[in-house]
């Protein structure tokens, strides 16, 4: 794909250097040609008065704000100089004036040339009407315009097309498409039958499952021109502009067509106007774009050539029931996490850009990154190339890639931040704790690693637990063992020190989250029976869901809250009967860990082998 660059047409400087010259010319020849003023003495109002009494004064010409006066000559038939002063209020002058018999009169307006009048009242109107036409003419070709569309437009090139190789993990979602792709390559064998393409295509998932990378390749299958533009580029200030975003978009998308405009973020204008996502007054520019959108998704075919509108989002449930009605958005292509395969898949394309040692395993890299989209496999290759440079290897080694692993899920490691020794013991049970409890209660998962180097902005220490396999299914047992597990580090702190600290309150965080969900959601009560007593909200990918409950009697909250705290006793209790049955070994491992700060690999599972279970 390469960006189209238009031309620029604007004036350069060596003709705005004309305009200007030719202008402080027009200025300076009305400064010479212009009749100036005659210059007059200007003497006090006082002396005026006193030259008055004295008989002095042969004639006066009152004006608003200036007086001239001729003084009288020495003979009688010569007149003396003019002269001026400022007048002030002053309403016994006329009174004066006819007492010493002196000639006065008002001044005339004054009298303008021709010139003058052509330069005051013609030239600016004629320099306004020029000026505006010149802004009018850089508005149509698009510099200085609020209303034309921002979209970048990508033709065809060679050397950086995408294409469906180019990606991997989302079979399902390239499936689907590749059928817009064949309808743009051959839309003659589709119409010939009477089938009708979808108009527009949403595509829905979590952010970085590569969405818009999708609708790239699509274009670049195709072979066709791709408008890419982001949602939030329509909305401004002055209501309207928007609206003419989008006329102007989908003009320019037919004088190309067949062509593909990729509109990202779509919420961003697309927000359902039945769910106050817009209030009357506030969101008048946002529902008029949404308006003209949808308005201009109802009729853009030109004849035989077609424009096909793709768009992005991260929350469907938001999007206005309008765009999703047959005709526009009527199809929706889910872009989901892969699953292993489909990482193995992803971290093979990413891998070919970086020199991999002999010892990488990218089968067991993508066993240890369930729930990793697209992006964040592509961070993790280059978190993994840049530690191999750090480190001065020539090739990325298997290491690189697991300190990559925990880089990414817990965070940085902070060896700046130095606990005391009574801190950094309570941190070393604490994590053993964890550990020892999922050895006998894995979950779905293997400890792999324990550190008490802190980590990421309030990690002391932590646990690595990596998955075996991908896990869409758990059972009530199971989540029993991840709260059993979560409850691990506590336990610890209450047999060792007899007391806890706040170290703890993460865990207990997620332990009574995932307790809640047990009896709420899943319908893991014998008490309460089968029943669903959260809202069921609609599917969101950003995961800001809130585990809100529906209007319940007083009777069954209390019957909740009371089996929730069951569950998490029962699971508690559970992990203290592990570590006290297994106490000699917790003093092993902890104290190894105070030693090494880190246990991990053959040296932890011969460790964790050793773990007894409960009598």
């Amino acid at each position: 794909m390469s960006i189209k660059k238009k031309k620029s047409r604007f004036p350069d400087s060596q003709q705005i250097g004309k305009i200007l010259l030719i202008i402080s010319g027009i200025l300076f020849a009305a400064y010479l040609v212009l009749p100036r003023q005659q210059r007059v003495p200007r003497v006090p109002y006082s002396i005026f008065i006193q030259q008055l009494e004295n008989g002095q004064v042969a004639g006066v010409q009152v004006g608003d704000n200036e007086i001239r006066y001729r003084i009288k000559g020495e003979n009688k038939d010569e007149l003396g100089p003019l002269l001026s002063t400022t007048p002030i209020f002053d309403p016994d002058l006329a009174k004066r004036l006819e007492q010493n018999q002196v000639v006065f009169q008002a001044a005339p307006p004054p009298k303008n040339s021709g010139l003058y009048v052509l330069l005051s009242w013609v030239i600016p109107p004629l320099i306004l009407v020029a000026a505006f036409q010149f802004l009018g003419k850089r508005d149509s070709e698009g510099s200085l315009s609020i209303r034309k569309s921002k979209a970048k437009v990508y033709v065809e090139g060679e050397s950086d097309k995408i294409t469906f190789a180019d990606i991997a993990g989302v079979e399902e979602a390239k499936t689907e498409l590749a059928e817009i792709v064949d309808f743009l390559k051959n839309p003659q064998r589709y119409t010939e039958i009477g089938a009708r393409i979808p108009k527009g295509v949403l595509l829905v998932g979590p952010p970085g499952t590569g969405k818009t990378l999708m609708a790239k390749a699509v274009a670049g299958e195709a072979g066709v021109p791709f408008f890419s533009i982001s949602a939030s580029e329509f909305v401004e200030l002055f209501v309207g502009t928007g609206a003419a975003r989008v006329r102007d978009l989908f003009e320019q998308a037919k004088k190309k067509a067949p062509c593909i405009i990729f509109i990202d973020e779509l919420d961003a204008i697309g927000k359902s106007r039945s769910s106050g996502g817009m209030q009357s007054g506030s969101s008048d520019e946002r529902e008029q774009t949404l308006n003209q959108l949808l308005t201009e998704m109802d009729g853009f075919s030109v004849g035989e050539a077609t424009v096909i509108v793709l768009a992005a989002t991260n929350r469907p449930e938001a999007l206005d029931a309008a765009l999703l009605r047959p005709g526009r958005f009527d199809r929706q292509v889910l872009v989901d996490r892969p699953d292993l395969a489909g990482r193995k898949a992803v971290l093979e394309i990413y891998a070919k850009k970086v020199k991999l040692g002999e010892d990488v395993d990218l089968h067991q890299i993508a066993t240890q990154t369930p729930g990793f989209g697209g992006a964040d496999l592509a961070n993790l290759v280059n978190e993994a190339a840049l530690l191999a440079a750090r480190n001065q290897r020539l090739k990325v080694a298997q290491k690189d890639f697991k300190e990559a692993i925990e880089r990414v899920v817990a965070g940085l490691e902070k060896r700046s931040r130095v606990l005391n020794e009574k801190e950094k013991k309570i941190v070393a049970y604490h994590e053993v704790g964890h550990a020892i409890v999922g050895a006998l209660m894995p979950g779905g998962g293997k400890v792999a690693k324990i550190s008490i180097v802190p980590r990421g902005m309030g990690a002391l220490g932590y646990t690595l637990r990596l998955p075996t396999e991908d896990r869409f299914l758990m059972d009530e047992t199971e989540f029993r063992e991840q709260i059993a597990m979560l409850l691990g580090g506590r336990a610890a702190e209450e047999i060792v020190f007899q007391c806890v600290t706040n170290g703890a309150s993460d865990d207990l965080q997620r332990a009574t989250d995932l307790a809640e969900k047990m009896v709420t959601t899943y319908g893991m009560s014998q008490v309460l029976g089968p029943l669903a007593y959260g809202k069921g909200g609609k599917a969101s990918f950003l995961g800001n869901e809130f585990n809100s409950r529906r209007n319940l009697s007083e009777k069954t909250a209390e019957a909740i809250d009371q089996e929730v705290k069951d569950i998490v006793e029962k699971a508690h209790q559970l992990a203290l009967d592990i570590l006290t049955q297994n106490r000699a070994l917790l003093n092993e491992i902890a104290n190894q860990l105070l030693a090494t700060e880190v246990v991990e690999g053959e040296e932890l599972q011969a460790w964790l082998d050793r773990v007894q279970p409960i009598d």
